[in-house]
């Protein structure tokens, strides 16, 4: 039987050490391919880590998005080279990223469109596997205070609380929210429920002097704009 035996990092070529590229070059040198290589640590008789993760990248179209919607058991079944404990650290990498979006800037962002918004939420929810709904709280001035997390749901749909949002908004000292949620099926469309729950938070929004100001629907490669189509 063949056997294969994994390749350290002081047996591969010069131009496939990605650490020590980046510790001569910085960061910025190392390309997609050579960073998932560090992750990876090492590679197979067969092949470098650099090149196992050309295959992974190129398998994903060299898209991080893409990537980022592998699971533990896809990458380790896929690739001769990646076992549980490297798949395990590709995906929590992928997820400390996704995280890091979370993180308020010390400029707090303006939401002056519906692009603002998307640009804020695709990365956070364009391509998880289940619906999760949010709720961006503004000041006076349109700025960003916060964004929270109000409900998670399955494939197909979330459930949400008016109470709780608005309570939320409230303790924030929001002058106005917009709402947003993903549709993992990559259907943009808003459903009935979208519409109707649209409906009810404006109403309870304008009753609270808490203006409902948009409802953005995204998903991995695109968005819907409540506002933008005259539907709030």
């Amino acid at each position: 039987m063949e056997t294969y035996q994994h390749l350290s990092i002081k047996e591969w070529a010069l131009e496939d050490r990605p650490r020590e590229k980046l510790i001569s070059k910085g960061l910025a040198s190392l390309s997609d391919a050579e960073l998932l290589a560090i992750l990876i640590g090492s590679g197979s008789a067969r092949e470098s880590a650099v090149e196992l993760s050309k295959k992974i990248l190129r398998d994903c179209k060299n898209n991080l998005h893409t990537l980022g919607k592998k699971s533990v058991n896809d990458l380790k079944t896929g690739y001769h080279g990646i076992g549980e404990a490297k798949a395990i650290s590709i995906v929590a990498s992928l997820e400390l990223g996704r995280r890091r979006k979370l993180q308020e800037t010390e400029t707090r962002p303006k939401i002056s469109c519906s692009k603002d918004v998307s640009n804020i939420f695709q990365p956070i929810l364009g391509d998880i596997h289940h619906e999760e709904f949010w709720v961006l709280m503004l000041n006076r001035s349109n700025q960003v205070i916060a964004k929270n997390k109000v409900s998670q749901g399955g494939l197909s749909g979330t459930v949400i609380d008016v109470r709780l949002i608005l309570k939320s908004a409230i303790d924030h000292l929001a002058s106005s929210i917009v709402l947003c949620h993903n549709h993992p099926s990559g259907n943009v469309q808003p459903s009935d429920a979208d519409t109707k729950v649209t409906k009810k938070m404006s109403e309870a929004g304008r009753i609270m002097d808490i203006p409902v100001l948009d409802h953005i629907i995204v998903t991995d490669g695109s968005y819907f704009s409540y506002a933008d189509e005259g539907m709030i």
